[in-house]
């Protein structure tokens, strides 16, 4: 317990922090924080629906204070908000446009990690009337990916040279010493979004001047392989839109422009079983998924037979015999139990999917994750094609600091820092892609162990092998 004393001086005297949200990645933004509480005269007052989550993050530290928190409570949000010098938003997306209209109202600078929405860009010139920022995209992908593109596009650009092809790539996985099952993959973030990856449209890039598409029903079959230096082989498949940043980047007229997602090679392939069922369907809901077996799921997107076990209409469906690792990845999902049931009402194919899938690839005390990012910047100068492949690795400790916690929460930490010093000074509604943004960020971090590494290659163009 603080002491009254204590208390007046911390709440009178220091430069208040408010983070909404204690999720999964909150724990490494408050930890960064804490430690630098007493240098920089900061006091955190955490606020969550759960305060008891809350409250272990603050760790009883004499520097932070727990508060529940009900976003739809308008009057108890803007109190909260009376009481902090700058906004840390770590809520679900959805709800970062309440808190936002907010800051802007009070005069509040706002960090998050989360996309820019439509309505969250429309305070732009509120955000500069009142010479505040709210800094979004600042976590790992949407976050790191943009900071550390910009730095290399930029140079590049500073040196005279014209851009060929931009390709990125990341991907949240298990790391090596936790990869312990046939499809190399568990769960590091939300899973309802892996499930449900590339649905609502074609996957859309160019390449060498042409708009290209893929659709979702080809999607996890049209991929590419890349080689990280000493974590061996992944393969990539497309991002919905990779297009969306090409102004952004100021690529507007680049030949090739590609983004996509990272996984260990064979997993695509193995996914596209799922895509092909029609098990990763979100758009209806099944009868009675409450009671469903395992067994029953699997059963619901076959053919009916009096006489073929699920197996034996599982394997013919998907054209694959029973000593292929198709098969045997399956298997491992435990798919065909007879006792486990979904347990969810009005569940869509995708969610009873994923309550399954959940059973075998959630991260176990002591498992680490790993997240890998891949650029690769092809360009012309003095007449010379040149290529910079950049790559990152981060893995987590096995323990709160998983790799997906530390990209997401360290780079949001550090901007909320340098934006209450006044080391950033851009008003309005940003992403990190500015100079001023993106060095002082990406330098530290880089002191943080979370770098990439550069190396100038042969220009290949675009992999036109697999696309």
């Amino acid at each position: 317990m603080l002491s009254i004393l204590t208390w007046f001086k911390i709440t009178i005297d220091m430069r208040h922090i408010l983070i909404l949200g204690a999720g999964k990645s909150t724990g490494v933004l408050v930890n960064y924080l804490l430690d630098k509480s007493a240098r920089e005269d900061l006091h955190l007052i955490i606020a969550d629906q759960d305060i008891d989550s809350a409250r272990r993050l603050c760790q009883q530290h004499e520097r932070a204070e727990a508060r529940a928190f009900d976003v739809h409570d308008n009057d108890a949000r803007i109190g909260l908000l009376q009481q902090a010098d700058i906004v840390i938003s770590m809520l679900p997306a959805r709800f970062h446009i309440e808190v936002a209209r907010d800051c802007v109202r009070m005069g509040i600078n706002m960090v998050t990690a989360s996309y820019v929405s439509p309505e969250m860009q429309e305070l732009d010139t509120a955000a500069k009337d009142q010479q505040i920022i709210l800094m979004n995209e600042i976590g790992v992908d949407p976050g790191i990916d943009h900071m550390s593109a910009m730095q290399v596009i930029d140079r590049i650009k500073n040196d005279g040279g014209r851009m060929l092809l931009f390709e990125s790539f990341t991907g949240g996985l298990v790391a090596p010493e936790s990869d312990n099952n046939l499809w190399n993959y568990k769960f590091t973030w939300n899973p309802r979004n892996v499930v449900v990856a590339g649905q609502g449209g074609a996957a859309k890039f160019i390449q060498e001047g042409k708009y290209k598409y893929i659709p979702y029903h080809k999607l996890f079959r049209r991929t590419e392989f890349l080689e990280v230096d000493g974590y061996g082989r992944f393969e990539a498949y497309a991002n919905r839109n990779s297009l969306q940043y090409r102004s952004i980047y100021g690529l507007d007229n680049i030949p090739t422009l590609y983004r996509g997602t990272m996984r260990r090679i064979g997993y695509s392939k193995a996914w596209n079983m799922f895509v092909q069922l029609g098990m990763t369907d979100d758009t209806y809901t099944l009868d009675d998924s409450e009671h469903m077996t395992y067994r029953d799921f699997v059963n619901s997107f076959l053919p009916y037979s009096p006489t073929d076990s699920v197996e034996l209409k599982m394997r013919h469906e998907l054209k694959i015999d029973q000593d292929d690792v198709m098969w045997d990845k399956l298997v491992e999902l435990d798919l065909f139990n007879n006792k486990k049931t979904i347990g969810l009402k009005n569940a869509t194919p995708a969610q009873a999917l994923q309550r399954i899938l959940e059973s075998s690839w959630t991260l176990q005390p002591g498992e680490k994750d790993m997240i890998v990012m891949y650029h690769k910047f092809g360009y012309e100068i003095d007449g010379l094609k040149k290529q910079i492949d950049s790559t990152m690795v981060c893995l987590g400790d096995g323990n709160k600091a998983t790799a997906m916690a530390k990209t997401v929460g360290l780079p949001v930490a550090i901007a909320a820092l340098k934006i209450l010093n006044k080391e950033i000074n851009m008003y309005g509604v940003h992403l990190p892609i500015h100079k001023e943004i993106y060095e002082p960020i990406l330098a530290e971090l880089d002191d943080l162990g979370i770098r990439f590494r550069e190396s100038e290659t042969k220009y290949l163009g675009y992999n036109a092998l697999h696309r």
